[in-house]
């Protein structure tokens, strides 16, 4: 699931429904927004993880609640049913992924960096290593900065696209553009994932997600992911 700017305790410019406690917003609202989160999908606060994202192309194993988000990661990945894995952006590509057979679960933050230097990849090769096979895994592109709004110099757009094929566009004001959604679909899809899903919402276009290239500072949603304990009533 991604969460969207509506429904928290946040005020401006992070309202309402800030999730980042990395922002300059108060961190009380944030604690209070992050308990209403929980709720809402019905865990407990403390078994939702947390990243210190950085950009990188680290992964993360996890195997249970961690008191303080997981240092210089951008990666989770969890076989623990109740055990919420959190990914926040505001711009950048949360990518959510499950092989629901193995019951692998992760939570990817795909910037333009991270997204370079091969998260997908490492994010991949972590899942397989603790039981998932790349074609029993569905993935979910959540919002992001779309091709024809997140405009780039040139030459950074040539470099992204020899790292990442597929991410090379051009934006509607005919710039150079960067559509990092297009270049994991094509990366995901050429490791063998079995089902890509992209949800098509720009941030910078829609009012109702944060962006930070919109405008800065901003909060953040989040995308989270979860298994239920294989007993549990579908």
């Amino acid at each position: 699931m991604t969460t969207t700017r509506a429904g928290g305790f946040s005020r401006a410019p992070y309202d309402s429904f800030n999730l980042g406690d990395h922002v300059g917003d108060d961190p009380e609202a944030v604690r209070r927004n992050r308990v209403r989160l929980a709720e809402g999908i019905g865990l407990a606060p403390e078994r939702l993880v947390w990243m210190e994202q950085v950009h990188s192309r680290t992964v993360t194993i996890v195997d249970g609640p961690r008191a303080e988000p997981v240092p210089v990661t951008d990666a989770l990945v969890t076989t623990v049913p109740e055990l919420a894995l959190v990914v926040l952006t505001a711009d950048c590509v949360p990518i959510l992924l499950s092989d629901d057979e193995a019951g692998v679960i992760a939570a990817v933050h795909a910037g333009r960096v991270g997204a370079r230097i091969g998260i997908v990849p490492r994010v991949l090769e972590a899942m397989i290593s603790v039981g998932a096979q790349s074609e029993r895994i569905g993935a979910f592109l959540g919002p992001a900065a779309s091709g024809a709004r997140y405009e780039v110099p040139a030459a950074m757009r040539a470099d992204v696209e020899a790292h990442l094929p597929g991410s090379a566009t051009t934006t509607a004001q005919g710039t150079p553009g960067l559509d990092l959604r297009a270049g994991v679909r094509r990366q995901l899809e050429a490791a063998g994932v079995g089902a890509v899903a992209v949800d098509p919402r720009c941030t910078i276009e829609d009012a109702t997600l944060f962006s930070h290239r919109r405008g800065a500072p901003t909060g953040r949603i989040a995308g989270v992911i979860w298994r239920e304990p294989a007993d549990s009533p579908a």
